[in-house]
Formats: C-alpha cells, structure tokens, sequence
C-alpha cells in the first residue's frame, strides 16, 4: 500500500531545539513543505489493493478497470518524485548537522584550550606569589652598639629592600649610601632574608661612637 510506503524509515524526521534552529528558516519549510506534500498524496490516494508496485493490467493484460489509471500513475509519479525531493532535503539536513556538531567540537576545543591557558597562568600566578624575593646585598659584618644592630640587622642577613632601594633598581652600594646620607635621624624600611624567612626592620641612620651612619658593612650579591 501506498500509506506502508510513505511510512517507511527517513520519510519523516523529528528535530528538537538546538539542531532545527541549526537547519534555518529555508531549509526547515523545504522539509516540512515535503512532508506535506506526501502526506496529501497519501490522503488523496482511494485506490484500494494498489500501491507503488502493484501491475495495472489484469493476467490476460489488458489495463485493469477496477483502478482509475490516470490516478494512480499520476500518484506514483508524484510520489517518485517527492521521494526524490526528499531524499535531496534530506541530504541537505544531514550536511547542515555535520557543520553544526563540527561547529560544536571547534568551539569546545578552544573553551578547552581557553581554561588550560587560564589554569597554566593562575599556576604561574601563584608560583611567582611563592617564589621568594631575591636579595641584592649581604651583611657580612655589625659593630656592637651600632644603628644596625639595633635595629636588629643580623651577619648573614640578605637585603631584599633598603628604603628605595631594591633588586630591580639596585646597581652598586653607592644606591645604598647614597639614601643612608639622606637619611640621617630618619627611620629606614629594611627587608632581610634570614635562613629562608623575610624580616621587616626599621633601622635609624645616625651618628653614633662608632664609624658611618650604620655601623655594618654591606656586600653586593653575585647573581
């Protein structure tokens, strides 16, 4: 029967959300104006016994008058010729689902590619967080009494910062003299590394019994 042929598989397609707004405007009125069409030769077909292979001639072979001929070719032929249309729709759906899970696994890629890149960054983020400061001087040697050692300055404490003076912009020790002459009797900002640990001290350049404003001797750090 005709109605067992216009049943069969890929003759009718569902698509939900996603997938029939990829297909666009165009294409979905193609597939629905296809269906359709079958769905009215299928409902305008009355010829009972008959469908798309069944012979129209009787077994001494003349055309078979319980029928209507005319009706039932120009069915057929409509029929063929929708099936066709359909397949071609078809094909174009099928095409237009291929880009739109391509579009998918391109666009998932670089969100991937995108939250690794950002993981790697929070990670070096956090490393140069807990990297420890560099230091650019070392005390090697603090007189009794001093200014230094009251502030708390230790032998083997490495200076990570000196009032304005830091690694970055650190180039010799006359940096260092340079802020301790504009800072007598005014308190400098002083990081140290002790055995792995930063220290903030305040240490007071001024005139004591002792020699210089400091009473240490700083060296430069060979990086």
């Amino acid at each position: 029967m005709v109605e067992e042929e216009l049943d069969q598989p890929g003759l009718r397609m569902v698509f939900l959300g996603r997938e029939e707004q990829a297909l666009g405007p165009v294409l979905r009125v193609s597939v629905q104006s296809v269906c359709q069409k079958l769905l009215e030769v299928q409902c305008g077909w009355n010829q009972k016994g008959v469908g798309m292979n069944e012979p129209l001639v009787d077994c001494e072979g003349y055309p078979r008058a319980d029928v209507d001929l005319y009706q039932v070719r120009t069915a057929r032929h409509n029929i063929i010729c929708l099936q066709n249309d359909h397949k071609a729709v078809m094909k174009q759906v099928e095409e237009a689902l291929h880009q739109l899970h391509a579009r998918d696994k391109e666009k998932q890629a670089r969100d991937m590619a995108e939250a690794h890149k950002e993981a790697m960054s929070h990670r070096l983020g956090q490393s140069e967080n807990h990297r420890p400061p560099q230091a650019f001087a070392k005390v090697n040697s603090i007189s009794p009494g001093s200014p230094a050692s009251i502030a708390g300055l230790q032998v083997d404490d490495e200076i990570v910062e000196f009032g304005s003076v830091n690694t970055q912009n650190f180039q010799s020790l006359n940096n260092i003299s340079s802020v301790v002459q504009h800072s007598d009797g005014k308190p400098l900002n002083v990081t140290v590394l002790r055995r792995g640990e930063k220290h903030q001290l305040r240490l007071v350049p001024t005139r004591w019994a002792g020699k210089g404003l400091l009473g240490c001797n700083i060296i430069p750090l060979q990086r």
